[in-house]
């Protein structure tokens, strides 16, 4: 009897789990960290102007009323200028890994960014979840670019849903992979302080 039970309760367990899971995949956007906002459901930077992270240096919200669509996302602009520059060359400001932090692209993990860390690097924008995950990133950034570039080209770039494939890879990490705390211990050891 306590065999039956236990059979039942994990097929419950499986049930719910693949339930869960087809409702990440009806929900999720693709590769793309995008987030919804007024008319704009594939929002990218959260609004913020892909121009200006390159000429003003920082995250400058776009205006609703000013925007280009790219690669299925929408990108609004600050000014006409920055529109005009983003449509004759999108690949240009566009942010690198569909706008996932580049820092965890390096584990092969797609982690959506608040779209104000960046850095940019030989020309390119990067983002990255919050100012430790870039110092993390700077670290070893040419090691780092490396990887992130690789696991995006090789399995996150053409994911149905960055959700599932975020989950996988916690739970299956990259033979890379290091935690936060061995991070910070890194970090520490590196520069006599702690990050």
């Amino acid at each position: 009897m306590r065999i039956h039970g236990g059979l039942r309760v994990a097929g419950f367990v499986a049930a719910s789990l693949g339930a869960a899971a087809a409702g990440v995949l009806l929900t999720a956007c693709g590769s793309l960290n995008v987030v919804a906002e007024g008319g704009d459901s594939n929002l990218m930077l959260h609004g913020n102007d892909p121009v200006a992270y390159f000429t003003a240096g920082s995250a400058t919200p776009g205006r609703p009323d000013l925007k280009a669509t790219h690669h299925d996302a929408t990108y609004r602009f600050a000014s006409d200028e920055n529109r005009r520059q983003f449509i004759t060359s999108p690949e240009r400001f566009a942010p690198q890994f569909g706008g996932f932090s580049a820092q965890a692209m390096a584990y092969a993990v797609p982690v959506a960014t608040d779209a104000a860390t960046f850095k940019i690097i030989d020309g390119r924008l990067y983002l990255f979840e919050n100012a430790r995950a870039r110092l993390y990133f700077e670290m070893d950034q040419e090691r780092n670019l490396r990887l992130a570039n690789q696991y995006w080209e090789s399995e996150v770039r053409g994911a149905s849903s960055w959700q599932l494939h975020a989950l996988w890879r916690q739970l299956w990490r990259v033979p890379e992979y290091k935690s936060d705390a061995d991070l910070a211990a890194e970090y520490e050891r590196r520069f006599g302080r702690k990050p």
